[in-house]
């Protein structure tokens, strides 16, 4: 193991799922009661040998006491301590270190109320400034109150959420390892059923499932009228419509997408009733999002693609051609491939627009990506918008020290019309250097040469020396020097 690896909270829940005592786990495990009490509190790290009695014992995979869930819940506090600022000292990393290996229920629960915090602190400023300009909050919205001057404001509790739906389900993906087994299997097994990586093109054979066993007609038309539609649904008429103009890829998950959401919607229902989504409005992305996931899966079957990922050392144009799809949806897929006894290659996925903002964010690794403001500069994924259709290669370093190999490309989407704009946007795709020899893209790279400093956001990077630093830690002293300038304008108590 390459670190020390505590598995208290998860080892005292499953044994209290069986019904177990402390003294007849120890008996099934062959350890003594004290040292399994010893490794419920988190005082001792487990063994091999003692993980693999886990694994036997449990019947379930090694894998799920990996550390890794515990890295990305430390790093999901540290930046939400940080971001909270509340004028006292922010919790130490080894007590959030602490927090989150002895009392992950607390930490998620903390993680929660900051989730609550920011989406009335975001109302609280929509309606403030509703007051200061003078107009509603909502046009032609019911009043729930006014002000001295007879302009109606509707009332906070009433507002959308802003983005909390997406950041909830963000939540929920990126605590599953972006894995959802029960969709995976049920697309895989619908794919080998259809014939999926047959000579014949994947939309066809979609485009014929859905009429056959759906009664489902397509209709192909301009978007001239919804110059964004890509695919609607009449269920009424069992007819799907769908944008004539859009590349071959695109129609075929769009039919992966309609086949999804008439095959699995049981299982869709399934999956959120445990995922402890209580927002409706959160529930619905999360719906959209899973149709995503197994429209991905069966488009890309788990075996074959996993197989395929390996033999061509996951060269992702390579994989595009092979199964007739696109640089992103290959990239997306990849970050997916963690079936518990059949893991593949620990990625991470990102997808960030002109603007910085991220669009898309997943993650099987350690690396951890900013919820709150922009993301480090100085990563290659936004570079790669000024070298249009080129993949850039960077060794990068986080301020824990792990790195990462970075594989950087920007993507333009075309609409198909000139009339009608492109969209641009940059993927990005990593793993940990100890996984990089499987990439064709380590070829000719010292991993172990230096490395791009890189950090989450610089709301929380400690880095003290960085030229590119746009505003200082929120949990660090803020130093100006009087009689001099640097690149910074200033330093870091």
């Amino acid at each position: 193991m390459r670190e020390k690896l505590y598995v208290g909270p998860k080892l005292r829940l499953l044994r209290e799922q069986q019904g177990l005592t402390l003294d007849a786990c120890a008996a099934r495990l062959g350890l003594s009661p004290s040292y399994l009490s010893q490794l419920e509190t988190n005082q001792r790290p487990v063994t091999a040998r003692v993980l693999i009695a886990l694994s036997r014992t449990f019947a379930v995979d090694p894998a799920e006491f990996d550390a890794d869930d515990e890295s990305r819940l430390i790093a999901d506090l540290r930046e939400a301590s940080a971001d909270l600022a509340l004028g006292v000292p922010s919790p130490t990393l080894a007590e959030l270190k602490l927090t989150a290996t002895t009392t992950p229920a607390v930490a998620r629960q903390f993680l929660a109320l900051h989730r609550a915090y920011r989406g009335l602190d975001q109302r609280l400023k929509t309606l403030d400034e509703a007051l200061g300009s003078g107009a509603s909050t909502t046009p032609g919205a019911e009043a729930t109150g006014a002000t001295g001057n007879g302009i109606a404001i509707r009332s906070a509790s009433t507002r959308p959420e802003a983005s909390l739906p997406y950041e909830e389900v963000r939540d929920f993906f990126h605590y599953r390892n972006n894995y959802v087994d029960e969709l995976d299997q049920a697309a895989e097994a619908l794919a080998v059923t259809l014939g999926v990586g047959s000579d014949a093109p994947i939309g066809s054979i979609l485009e014929r499932h859905l009429q056959a066993a759906h009664g489902v007609t397509v209709v192909r038309t301009a978007a001239a009228k919804d110059a964004d539609l890509l695919r609607r649904y009449d269920p009424a008429g069992h007819v799907l419509t769908v944008d004539r103009d859009q590349s071959e890829p695109t129609l075929a998950f769009q039919f992966a997408v309609q086949v999804a959401e008439l095959q699995f919607s049981g299982l869709f229902e399934e999956v959120l009733a445990v995922s402890g989504l209580r927002s409706r409005e959160a529930r619905d992305v999360a719906r959209v999002g899973l149709a995503n996931y197994a429209a991905g899966a069966l488009v890309m079957p788990y075996a074959r693609f996993a197989s395929a990922a390996r033999e061509l050392r996951h060269d992702v144009e390579q994989l595009q051609r092979r199964f007739h799809t696109s640089f992103e949806q290959v990239c997306h897929r990849l970050s997916t491939l963690q079936r518990p006894g059949a893991h593949g290659v620990p990625f991470y996925f990102v997808r960030v627009d002109q603007a910085g903002n991220i669009t898309k964010r997943h993650s099987a690794t350690r690396f951890q990506f900013a919820r709150f403001g922009g993301a480090c500069p100085l990563w290659n994924v936004h570079e790669s918008f000024g070298h249009p259709g080129r993949i850039l290669v960077q060794v990068a370093q986080m301020p824990d020290g792990v790195r990462y190999l970075c594989v950087g490309r920007s993507i333009v989407k075309r609409s198909g019309s000139y009339h009608r704009p492109n969209r641009q946007y940059a993927v990005g795709l990593g793993c940990e250097v100890t996984h990089a020899h499987e990439l064709v893209y380590a070829d000719g790279v010292p991993l172990d040469g230096p490395a791009v400093p890189i950090g989450i956001s610089c709301r929380t990077c400690e880095r003290q020396d960085c030229h590119q630093r746009a505003f200082p830690p929120l949990d660090r002293k803020l130093v100006v020097p009087v009689n001099e300038r640097r690149l910074v304008p200033f330093g870091l108590g």
